[in-house]
């Protein structure tokens, strides 16, 4: 009979051996989901960490590319590049009627400004003197005046003719617009200058040199399509 018999029992119940028995231990359920868990949220982040490096090598360029593709699709930016404006839409001179008067003194000055305006492309309507409220009142060379929407389109166009005229806006209804000559005025602008000027509210004007960045990213970056609008 082995020492690890109890007294008093023997047969089937007899151990035998020379080892002590060994109980196992339950198994903990709830520290084996939590180290699945943990290990879940390990590779969990080890994946986003990855993506985050791999898009910062990378330069982002699927975002660079989807900004792209948004801004060349897109009709009403089309014809804008950065740092530049988008001509004007004015009227041509041919399209303006001028009323001009006279608020001076001086005799035939409204026939004379008109034929000049007339050989420079412009519409003549009424030509005479300068009504109450304007006769010899008008301290500066000249006064532009029209109806609203006028001071952004055919005001711009008919002020390059004149330098350091006024511009006003008033309620009437017809499309021409007029020209007060004042007591200050002596002559329309030369034809080159208010061709030059007129030139110059139409052309696209580049608000800023660009960068040497700015050149090195726009020549590294693939061209996209224009857009069809």
């Amino acid at each position: 009979m082995s020492m690890l018999t109890p007294p008093g029992m023997g047969g089937k119940y007899r151990i035998t051996g020379n080892r002590f028995p060994h109980m196992r231990r339950p198994r903990n359920r709830r520290r084996i989901v939590l180290a699945v868990v943990s290990a879940a949220a390990v590779l969990g982040l080890a994946g986003w960490g990855t993506l985050q490096l791999t898009e910062v090598f990378s330069g982002g360029g699927s975002r660079t590319e989807a900004a792209a593709h948004k801004s060349s699709g897109d009709c009403k930016n089309a014809g804008r590049t950065a740092g530049h404006r988008v001509p004007l839409e004015l009227p041509r001179p041919s399209d303006i009627t001028v009323n001009v008067y006279n608020a001076t003194p001086r005799g035939g000055l409204a026939k004379i400004t008109a034929d000049e305006l007339e050989r420079r492309g412009f519409k003549i309507g009424k030509v005479g003197n300068a009504q109450a409220e304007y006769d010899k009142k008008v301290p500066g060379p000249g006064l532009l005046m029209g109806g609203p929407g006028a001071a952004e389109g055919a005001l711009r166009v008919l002020g390059t003719q004149l330098a350091g005229a006024e511009t006003r806006s008033d309620q009437r209804e017809g499309q021409d617009v007029d020209l007060v000559l004042g007591d200050a005025y002596k002559a329309l602008t030369a034809k080159e200058d208010a061709d030059r000027l007129l030139a110059g509210l139409t052309a696209p004007v580049s608000s800023a040199p660009p960068t040497p960045s700015a050149v090195a990213s726009s020549a590294s970056a693939p061209a996209s399509a224009p857009a069809k609008c």
